[in-house]
């Protein structure tokens, strides 16, 4: 790890390996994860979000945190918690850690348009588990906004150690920096994670290492140490591909990325169906554009 707190470093929201059936492949599960860590990962997530969580029996999920400490250690594994009732939430994060996870990301509530009341008692739940929460903003798709004012507010509480930024707007860093100058900020699209990286990001919560991983820890580490000469290049390489992780058929994208680069994506749980023909080729282009070059 490159430090103490589990949740700094290239962390992969890990993709789910399906059989055709659409049951987990467990095996494959943990065969991706310690394949991820030894292509230079520092840790995975599973259950979020590419992760097909939402879609998961409670059975599946917890099996899946389990799968991943047992493939790479607990240190390692910062699982997504999220759920409609904070409740939930308490629970899945004292799952994780029975399992022996080192922390949780945690979306705010979600079933709604929360206010600022409803997000910090949300929170203040989880955290009472005792285990370090990574906030996860995300307004896109939770229509909630951890704004920098309210993360700083959360931080301050002591709720909160970190914050998976998703919002795409990089302008945010520098604000988060003044208000929370201890609280970890996380590049949350993949995108946008040189421009995050030179602001002072802690970590990647990243999407596409789960078909290039070794490419995109290079990029990573290059970044944050302004080694611009190298990760420049690099990120016009590997943006056509980035850029899908901002897109809402993500998860079908890195799935035809992972297998065109010989590991297990395969298919997705409905209501997901698969990409439009004109996606899956842009998809593949890329891919294999990326591969032709010799990235990994």
């Amino acid at each position: 790890m490159t430090d103490h707190r589990p949740w700094r470093g290239v962390l992969v929201a890990t993709a789910l390996p399906l059989h055709d059936d659409l049951s987990v492949d467990h095996d494959a599960y943990a065969a991706h994860c310690a394949w991820l860590v030894a292509n230079g990962c520092d840790g995975v997530v599973p259950n979020g979000s590419l992760g097909e969580y939402q879609v998961l029996t409670p059975e599946e999920r917890a099996r899946v945190v389990e799968t991943a400490v047992e493939a790479v250690g607990g240190e390692r594994v910062m699982p997504g918690v999220a759920a409609y009732g904070s409740a939930e939430a308490r629970r899945w994060a004292e799952q994780a850690g029975e399992a022996g996870c080192g922390a949780v990301m945690l979306l705010p509530p979600n079933a709604y348009r929360a206010d600022e009341r409803s997000v910090l008692a949300h929170y203040a739940e989880v955290a009472r588990t005792g285990l370090p929460v990574v906030a996860y903003n995300n307004p896109i798709d939770t229509k909630v906004d951890l704004v920098p004012e309210l993360l700083a507010r959360l931080h301050g509480e002591g709720y909160v150690q970190g914050v998976k930024e998703f919002s795409g707007d990089v302008r945010r860093a520098y604000r988060i920096a003044e208000l929370a100058p201890d609280l970890d900020l996380l590049a949350g699209a993949d995108d946008v994670l040189l421009e995050l990286a030179i602001a002072g990001a802690k970590g990647w919560i990243a999407g596409y290492p789960n078909a290039l991983p070794a490419s995109c820890v290079e990029l990573y580490r290059a970044a944050v140490s302004g080694d611009l000469a190298t990760a420049e290049p690099l990120y016009r390489e590997l943006h056509p591909l980035l850029r899908w992780d901002s897109q809402v058929e993500f998860v079908q994208a890195i799935k035809v990325s992972m297998d065109l680069a010989g590991r297990r994506g395969g298919p997705c749980r409905p209501p997901r169906v698969p990409l439009l023909p004109a996606q899956e080729a842009a998809v593949r282009a890329a891919t294999e554009k990326a591969l032709a070059a010799g990235l990994t």
